[in-house]
């Protein structure tokens, strides 16, 4: 149980949060969203003691323990295990717990050798893992986590996924990952405009909500200015007027009184496409028996045969330290094969996002001069156009890139790519500093680039998205996989896993009969009839309300013009009658959105439930 009270909490001029509140009940698992900067991450920190609110309280009950994913790397123990297993809480009955250290590792990616190494002599990333699962083992009450799968491969996400929704206790999960939230949490909370709003279900519930209160709150403004214009006109009108002295210093009374709604300020999304060259010809890139390694005896990447033409969407899977990243240094040609080779089409343009290419920015460099760098050709005009797209507007493109954080300078770089025309994109973990938001417009600038995009990611809702065929890392190898990624996980799946679930028997899958599929087609007609007739009332009953909340908004404004003319007539009982009016439809107004707000939950959750069932008869 977690309360937290009139939260206020400022970085100068800058409001993170302004008297917000919200409860976190029994059980209840969370998804923590809000744009990059909204103070997720500071909500976190102040729920664990190490920053403090300016005003407000987080409340806990007495013993009610937290736990993290803690940043910052101190080990005690001689191997992995021993430092994950003195996590564990004490055993009652004095019996050795170890294998739960043993099994949450194994999940985590380590193997045997790894866990019987020194902590200290593992990999940053893994030396993050342990510290996850440490974390996990401590069975905290309320178990924090900021952006976890930012440390994993995939199938360290697959396996968090599944750990997660069998979680028993509380947690709270910060991810750019829209699908991995959803599919592990009960709720969702959202920081936005420094409130907190916490909504049962997933993240798409949550963003309706704050879309349906922002187009109320803009009407509501909007009549709010209309009124106070039409007041400002009545008293400038007749302030000279003797005999309309009492009304206007009513109207004036009432100008006093009125509240002022301040317009909305814009949220910044990132927001840019591609820099597109021309291509002509059938393959941009031919990779033949490429092979490479670190001086290793088995190769990190060995006979890799592959051609990429136009318009393909490529992606990298497999564990980390398999070879994902060497790869597209490969391709990228800053690195050179051991044997093979890699033939690029004289007309390709190639543009790279790499991970260790965020280092090379220039610390005493201005966002917009990196952005120049690029392409020098550019003048300064539209390489602050580019800046803005990638969310760095006005005096913001002027800052140092030695004064951002890791998150911004990859934005810098998405910005040289963008400045840079290109036909073929190489993009390594483009989403890991991105907000949700932004990860959205990322997805849509690859889906309309012309061009070919080869990626890698650990993202399984960004694999959906993108790809259409795989290069994949598994089991010593590397391969090609014609098809996207749920295609793959049906039909081969990752060794570690096991066989997939299309082919979890041995024997073949017995034939469905004649009769066994009308009956199914029957099943199905039905069920898609149920739908239909549970759906279409819910949706009628919403378009009804709509339609009323439209007709009442218009009654309003019409009782608003009536009230103007009775009071310059000096009408006190058609005043009286219309404000009575005016304020029963604003009343009405107010339950309809509530109750259209009711509907949409029903309607969206009776929805995913017959798709459920649909799914389910295959």
């Amino acid at each position: 149980m977690l309360t937290i009270g009139n939260l206020t909490k400022s970085y100068g001029t800058h409001v993170i949060f302004d008297s917000a509140g919200c409860t976190l009940g029994r059980g209840e698992r969370v998804g923590l969203v809000g744009r990059n900067g909204s103070g997720k991450t500071t909500l976190m920190k102040m729920i664990l003691g190490l920053s403090h609110p300016d005003s407000g309280s987080i409340d806990t009950p007495s013993g009610y323990r937290l736990g993290h994913l803690e940043q910052h790397i101190k080990f005690t123990m001689s191997t992995a295990l021993m430092e994950a297993a003195a996590a564990l809480p004490p055993c009652d009955d004095g019996r050795d717990e170890t294998y739960k250290a043993e099994s949450v590792l194994m999940g985590l990616g380590f193997s045997p050798k790894m866990m019987e190494a020194d902590p200290n002599s593992l990999s940053g990333g893994f030396q993050v893992r342990l510290n996850l699962a440490k974390a996990i083992l401590s069975e905290p009450d309320l178990l924090l986590l900021d952006e976890p799968t930012n440390y994993l491969d995939i199938l360290s996400i697959r396996w968090l996924r599944g750990f997660l929704r069998t979680w028993p206790r509380e947690f709270m999960l910060i991810t750019h990952d829209r699908d991995f939230m959803d599919s592990v949490t009960t709720h969702t909370l959202g920081i936005n405009r420094g409130r907190l709003i916490k909504v049962e279900g997933g993240t798409a519930k949550f963003y309706s909500r704050i879309l349906m209160e922002e187009e109320h709150y803009e009407k509501q403004r909007l009549s709010s200015e209309r009124k106070q214009k039409e007041a400002e006109r009545f008293i400038n009108r007749f302030r000279a007027t003797a005999t309309r002295a009492r009304a206007v210093q009513s109207r004036i009374k009432q100008l006093g009184k009125g509240q002022v709604r301040e317009k909305l300020p814009v949220e910044q999304d990132l927001s840019f496409s591609f820099n597109y060259r021309h291509f002509t010809g059938k393959w941009m890139m031919e990779v033949h028996e490429l092979t490479f390694g670190y001086g290793t005896p088995e190769p990190l990447i060995k006979g890799l045969t592959m051609r990429v033409k136009p318009g393909d969407r490529i992606a990298v899977i497999g564990q980390n330290g398999a070879g994902k990243s060497t790869l597209l240094n490969l391709l990228a040609g800053e690195l050179k094969p051991s044997s093979g080779n890699i033939s690029l089409n004289a007309k390709s343009a190639l543009s790279y996002f790499g991970q260790t290419n965020v280092d090379r920015l220039h610390p005493g460099k201005t966002v917009v001069e990196e952005i120049m760098d690029a392409n020098p050709s550019l003048g300064q005009k539209l390489a602050r156009t580019i800046a803005g797209g990638v969310m760095f507007e006005g005096d913001a493109a002027l800052k140092k890139t030695s004064v951002l954080s890791g998150g911004e300078r990859s934005r810098v770089l998405l910005g040289r790519i963008l400045a840079t025309p290109a036909n073929l994109l190489l993009l390594d973990e483009p989403s890991n500093h991105l907000d949700a938001e932004s990860v959205d417009s990322l997805l849509a600038a690859i889906d309309n680039f012309p061009g070919a995009v080869i990626i890698v990611t650990h993202s399984e809702m960004v694999l959906r998205a993108v790809a259409e065929r795989l290069i994949v890392f598994d089991g010593g190898r590397v391969f090609t996989f014609e098809g996207g990624y749920d295609d793959f996980l049906r039909r081969q799946g990752f060794s570690s896993e096991g066989e997939p679930q299309a082919a979890s028997s041995s024997s073949a899958p017995r034939p469905v009969s004649a009769a066994e599929r009308k009956e199914l087609k029957r099943m199905k007609a039905e069920l898609v009839n149920e739908r239909s007739r549970t759906l279409t009332p819910l949706k009628n009953k919403t378009e009804a309300l709509e339609a009323e909340i439209i007709e009442l908004e218009a009654s309003v404004e019409k009782y608003e013009h009536e009230l103007v003319a009775a009071s310059a007539t000096g009408d006190p009982e058609n005043i009286a009658e219309l404000s009575r009016k005016m304020h029963e439809a604003k009343e009405r107004i107010e339950g309809s959105f509530t109750e259209l707000s009711l509907l949409s939950e029903e309607h969206d959750r009776l929805s995913a439930e017959f798709e459920r069932r649909l799914e389910n008869m295959g």
